[in-house]
C-alpha cells in the first residue's frame, strides 16, 4: 500500500490518492484556487491573534517565575540600637516563624547592615521539598501576618531569584543637580507607591530620622590658643570610640588589636564634649571656647549617578501582577504628582536589563535571518521564494503567542526568546523540503498547480514526521511534566520543568502555526508567485527559427501568428510582441 501510494504521488492522479494524503491534496487544491483568500486569512488570523494575548495573554517577563527552595527575611528597626537590643527583636521575630511545619531550617544572623539602611538582621529560612508544602508566596503572606502584631520593626521577605540576581522588580531612580528637591520627591513617589496596593517591600536609600552631634572649629579662635582641627578630634575620641595609641599582634593570631584609651563608661556621653578640656600651649582649654556643638539631621552616606546626586525606590510586585503591564500605567498616574521639573526619573534594574537582553535578541534574530536569506537566495537563485521562506519563520511567531496563550504563560524574553530562535532553524527546513521538490519537478515540464500537488503529496509526510515528533517530543516540558523512572512516578509542576515551560511551548506552539503555513499557505503563494510571473511576461513570444537549406522551422505561442522566411542559411532566433 505504501508503495503504491508512493507510485501514484510520483506519476498517477494525485487527487485520488486515500488516506490523509488524499484529504490533504483536496484541500490544498481548493486552496491553490484562492491564494489571495489564504493569503488574507492568515494574516486576518495573525493579527487577531496578537490583539487577543495583548488582552488574554499574560504579558511579558525577563525570566520564569520559578519556585524557590527558600527565601531571605531582612529585618528593620530605625534607632541606635545596641546588637542587645537588636538581637531582642530578631528573637521576637524568630519566635513567630518556629513551628511553622514548612520550614526545614531556620538560620538567623543579628547585626546591622550599611547598605540596607536601619538593617538589624536576617533570617534565611530553607523550605521542605515543594511536594510537601505550600507555594513559597503564600508561607511569605502567612509570615507577614503573623509578624504583623510586632511593633517598632519592618519585615521584608525576599524569595531566591531565579536567574541572574536582579534586584526587585521595581526600581526607580531619582537624580537632580539640586539636592534639597531629593528628599522631598522621594517621599512623595514613596507613599505613592506603597498605596498602589500591587507593591510589597517598598523600600529607599534616602536619609532616614536620625540625629548626628556636629562639632565645628573657629580656627581663628583656636589658633591664638595654640589649636586646631586634630587636637580637637584627638580628643573626641576619648569620649567616643578611643584615640588610637598603637597596635599589638600575638603570635597564634594573623589580625592585629588595636590599643586605645578612652573615659570610663560613665564619662562617655554627649554632655561630657562640653565640659572636654583640650590641652594646649595656654594650658587647659574648654573645647567650648574655640567650638560650636550642633545638632544636624542624619546622613549616612551621598550616593552619585554621573555626577548627579541620586536616591533610589525600590518594590516588589505581589504575586499575580506582571510588571510590563503595570510599570506603563505606574509612569502614566506618576505625571499627576506634579513633581519639580529638576527631578530626573530612571528605570533601573530588571526593566533595565530585561530591555537590553530584548534588544540582543531581537538583533540576532534579525543577524540569523540576514544570513538566512543570503544562502537561500544562492541556492534558489529566487528572491521571492527566499522571502517565502523568511515570511514563514515571521509567521510562525503567532503560533508563539497562541501557544503562550492556551497554556496562560507569560513570553520569556530570554527563554522564549531563544525559542523563536530555534524554531527558525525547523520552520525554515520544512519549507526548504517543500520549494525544492516544487522546483525539481517545474524544472521536469509541469505546470505550476500539478507540481504544487505532486509536491504535497510526495512530502506531506517528512513534514508531519518533524512536526508531530518535535512537538511529542516536548509535552513533557509543556506540561511541566517530570517522570522518574526509577521510583516510576510522575509529577507536575516541578521548579526543574518550570525553566523550560517557556521555550517548550513557544516551540511547540510555533511549529504548529509554522506547519499549517507550510503545508498551505507556502503552496498558494508559490502557484500565486507562477501566475504574477506569467502575467508580468504577458504579450511576450518567443519564436525561434532555425534555417538548413532554406527549410525555416517556428515555435510560437498560440496566440500569436507570424510569416517568415530566408533563404540565409543557419539560425536565428526573433521574439515578437
Amino acid at each position: 500500500l505504501e508503495q503504491k501510494q508512493t507510485e501514484m504521488a510520483e506519476k498517477g492522479d494525485v487527487t485520488q490518492m486515500p488516506g490523509m494524503t488524499g484529504w490533504y491534496i483536496k484541500v490544498l487544491n481548493g486552496a491553490i484556487k484562492k491564494p489571495w483568500w489564504c493569503l488574507g486569512g492568515a494574516v486576518l488570523f495573525s493579527i487577531l491573534v496578537i490583539k487577543a494575548y495583548g488582552v488574554y495573554g499574560q504579558g511579558s517577563e525577563f525570566f520564569p517565575n520559578v519556585e524557590p527552595p527558600g527565601f531571605n527575611i531582612i529585618v528593620r528597626s530605625q534607632g541606635d540600637l545596641s546588637i542587645y537590643e537588636q538581637d531582642t527583636l530578631m528573637q521576637q521575630v524568630e519566635a513567630k516563624l518556629l513551628g511553622m511545619p514548612e520550614i526545614e531550617t531556620l538560620y538567623a544572623r543579628t547585626g546591622k547592615n550599611n547598605k540596607n539602611g536601619e538593617q538589624i538582621g536576617t533570617l534565611r529560612v530553607n523550605l521542605v521539598d515543594w511536594q510537601q508544602r505550600r507555594k513559597a508566596d503564600e508561607i511569605i503572606a502567612d509570615i507577614l501576618v503573623r509578624t504583623s502584631t510586632l511593633a517598632g520593626i519592618e519585615i521584608e521577605a525576599r524569595k531566591d531569584e531565579s536567574g541572574p540576581p536582579q534586584g526587585k522588580d521595581l526600581q526607580l531612580e531619582l537624580s537632580s543637580r539640586y539636592p534639597e528637591l531629593l528628599e522631598p520627591a522621594l517621599a512623595t513617589i514613596r507613599d505613592f507607591v506603597a498605596t498602589q496596593g500591587i507593591f510589597t517591600n517598598v523600600s529607599d536609600n534616602g536619609a532616614k530620622p536620625g540625629i548626628e552631634w556636629q562639632i565645628k572649629v573657629d580656627r581663628g579662635i583656636a589658633a591664638r590658643y595654640g589649636a586646631d582641627a586634630l587636637l580637637v578630634g584627638n580628643n573626641v575620641q576619648f569620649v567616643t570610640t578611643g584615640l588610637r595609641l598603637g597596635g599589638y599582634r600575638a603570635d597564634d593570631v594573623d589580625d592585629e588589636m588595636d590599643i586605645r584609651v578612652r573615659f570610663s563608661e560613665q564619662y562617655r556621653h554627649i554632655s561630657r564634649l562640653e565640659d572636654l578640656r583640650l590641652k594646649t600651649a595656654a594650658g587647659q582649654v574648654p573645647l567650648s571656647v574655640f567650638s560650636t556643638l550642633t545638632p544636624e539631621h542624619k546622613k549616612d552616606s551621598v550616593r552619585k549617578v554621573d555626577g548627579r546626586q541620586a536616591l533610589k525606590i525600590e518594590a516588589d510586585l505581589l504575586p499575580g501582577y506582571n510588571l510590563n503591564e503595570q510599570l506603563p500605567k505606574l509612569m502614566a498616574l506618576m505625571k499627576g504628582l506634579d513633581l519639580d521639573p529638576r527631578v530626573t526619573i530612571r528605570l533601573r534594574g530588571q526593566n533595565e536589563n530585561q530591555k537590553e537582553s530584548a534588544d540582543f535578541l531581537k538583533n540576532a534574530l534579525l543577524i540569523a535571518l540576514a544570513v538566512m536569506a543570503i544562502i537561500l537566495v544562492t541556492q534558489f537563485n529566487s528572491f521571492y521564494q527566499a522571502f517565502l521562506i523568511l515570511t514563514a519563520v515571521i509567521f510562525s511567531t503567532v503560533g508563539v503567542f497562541l501557544g503562550l496563550m492556551i497554556v496562560q504563560e507569560p513570553f520569556g524574553i530570554v527563554m522564549s526568546g531563544i525559542g523563536v530562535i530555534s524554531l527558525a532553524g525547523i520552520v525554515v527546513n520544512n519549507n526548504i523540503v517543500l520549494i525544492d521538490t516544487y522546483n525539481v519537478l517545474k524544472q521536469e515540464g509541469l505546470t505550476a498547480v500539478e507540481a504544487v500537488l505532486r509536491t504535497g503529496a510526495q512530502r506531506l509526510r517528512p513534514v508531519m514526521l518533524t512536526t508531530v515528533t518535535t512537538i511529542l517530543g516536548l509535552m513533557p516540558m509543556v506540561l511541566q511534566m517530570n517522570i522518574d523512572i526509577v521510583d516510576r512516578t510522575t509529577t507536575f509542576g516541578a521548579p526543574s520543568t518550570q525553566w523550560w515551560s517557556q521555550l517548550a511551548t513557544a516551540v511547540a506552539g510555533g511549529l504548529t502555526f509554522a506547519t499549517v503555513l507550510t503545508l498551505v499557505l507556502t503552496p498558494c503563494m508559490l502557484v500565486l508567485g507562477d501566475r504574477i510571473s506569467q502575467r508580468w511576461n504577458k504579450g511576450k513570444a518567443v519564436v525561434n527559427v532555425s534555417a538548413v537549406d532554406s527549410d525555416v522551422m517556428m515555435d510560437f505561442d498560440d496566440e500569436q501568428h507570424v510569416a517568415y522566411s530566408s533563404e540565409k542559411q543557419g539560425s536565428e532566433t526573433m521574439s515578437i510582441r
